[in-house]
């Protein structure tokens, strides 16, 4: 059902690497995959409300991690309907949701300044970054041991800061936490703008924050029709350390100079590149193994050799921070959404085109080391973003636009993909959050969703948890 991702022409006019066959059935015609409904939770009645960039503040894909398991507790954060950034908790599996407001208010309507959540194991601290697009972060942090201590409160968090405890970032877009195999917090952020910015990194090491550096470039060529572009951003669709300790990074470009599309409403993202890390960001390697960056020095360029799994010219509606994960294997899965070719092969309208045409599909490392690409084949009726966990059994299952879940089989090669649960009577706007922790803990996913509302209108925060398999 699937093809290798040798088939380059066709992939770089949009083609579909997929059967025709793989239509939907319904759930009992297939044994597979499945999710049992375990519940639902609000978090907030009313929520801050309004739709930025297609997208909503308190439920960006991007965000890791708007919802977090450590331990015994389950943590999540959104801005409340005044604009107050609030955090909250649980006990697991199934305890009151406890929350408070935090002295900080959204500074604007921007869907970029989502709040982050991170904990570092060395210390049992929980982190905060927030309300940040090419602006200074808004950090806060717990005492030491919050994370295992049943004290809740926001008199226990730290004054905020303007930067990393004392590491000034200069001003950032993205933050986001990840804990690297050896219990060290990191940070990933990107400085620059949309079309011209750097991802770099900083870690934690339990007392004190210090960069690590940018590792990633701006520069480099891109030519299409004869218009060349000389600066770019690396969006992520993510950082993810596998069991066995290796950093992957699957990812986009986007051009800085839009003249390179067919037509100025599309998006400038191209291709689909993957790197890894065996030194938890230090050096970087091509997917052939071959070392192609260093961070703080030499940097992942559009030029460096060998970076792409699955090409794809700019003229798709290609989406950018999509999603990834790795397999119990470490073999890296990434979820890439564009409008394929046998509907246009000029997208002039990505908002519109999208909605109306775009698929997600699934871009997988197979066991032999092929790069191999399925079509979801549901229609995603959004701009969107989906996210990607697995279930004990290797089973994939994407949370798609308005809280849709679909699975696909490891046994199957991933060819069998179907709807195991669609978001009927929960009415989620776009995307979702998931609490990937607590999948590999428990396996039990928990996505968070805001209630489609109008205009600005507040509308609830919710939490839904399923058990996979």
């Amino acid at each position: 059902m699937t093809d290798p991702l040798s088939r380059r022409r066709l992939l770089a006019a949009g083609g579909v690497l997929a059967a025709a066959s793989l239509a939907a059935r319904p759930a009992h015609a297939l044994a597979g995959p499945a999710v049992t409904r375990l519940g639902d939770w609000t978090l907030d009645p009313s929520g801050l409300y309004f739709v930025s960039y297609d997208g909503l503040v308190n439920t960006q894909s991007f965000q890791l991690n708007g919802i977090l398991t450590h331990g015994a507790y389950q943590y999540a954060a959104w801005y409340t309907a005044n604009r107050s950034a609030v955090l909250a908790r649980r006990a697991l599996p199934g305890g009151a949701w406890q929350s408070f407001t935090l002295p900080h208010q959204l500074s604007a309507d921007d869907s970029h300044n989502v709040i982050s959540l991170g904990v570092s194991p060395a210390d049992g601290r929980l982190h905060v970054a927030m309300d940040t697009h090419n602006s200074t972060v808004w950090y806060t942090r717990s005492p030491a041991g919050q994370a295992t201590d049943s004290a809740w409160s926001a008199g226990r968090f730290e004054s905020f800061q303007r930067g990393l405890g004392g590491l000034s970032l200069g001003t950032i877009t993205y933050p986001q936490f990840l804990v690297a195999p050896n219990g060290r917090l990191q940070f990933s952020y990107r400085t620059g703008g949309s079309g011209n910015g750097v991802n770099r990194l900083a870690e934690y090491d339990g007392g004190t924050w210090r960069a690590l550096g940018a590792w990633t470039s701006a520069t480099g060529s891109y030519t299409a029709r004869g218009v060349t572009s000389t600066t770019r951003n690396m969006y992520l669709h993510g950082l993810t350390y596998d069991t066995r300790g290796r950093l992957h990074a699957a990812f986009t470009w986007r051009e800085g100079n839009t003249g390179v599309l067919c037509n100025g409403g599309g998006l400038a993202n191209h291709d689909t590149g993957y790197v890894y890390s065996d030194d938890q960001g230090r050096t970087w390697r091509n997917d052939a193994g071959t070392q192609v960056a260093t961070t703080g020095g030499t940097a992942v360029s559009v030029t460096s050799p060998g970076l792409v799994v699955d090409p794809m010219t700019v003229d798709h509606g290609l989406m950018n921070q999509e999603a990834q994960a790795a397999d119990s294997a470490g073999r890296p899965h990434v979820i890439i959404s564009y409008v394929p070719g046998r509907f246009t092969q000029c997208v002039s309208s990505y908002a519109a085109q999208r909605t109306s045409y775009a698929r997600a599909f699934h871009v997988r490392k197979d066991a032999s080391g092929a790069w191999r690409k399925t079509e979801i084949p549901f229609a995603l009726g959004s701009t969107g973003r989906s996210r990607l966990v697995f279930d004990a059994s290797d089973n994939a299952y994407v949370v798609l636009p308005f809280a849709k879940i679909a699975a696909a089989s490891a046994s199957g090669a991933y060819s069998d993909w179907r709807i195991v649960f669609d978001g009927a009577g929960h009415d989620a706007f776009g995307e979702c959050l998931v609490d990937y922790a607590r999948v590999a803990s428990e396996r039990v996913l928990s996505v968070m969703y805001q209630r489609r509302s109008t205009g600005t209108t507040p509308s609830p925060v919710r939490v839904i948890d399923f058990r996979l398999g």
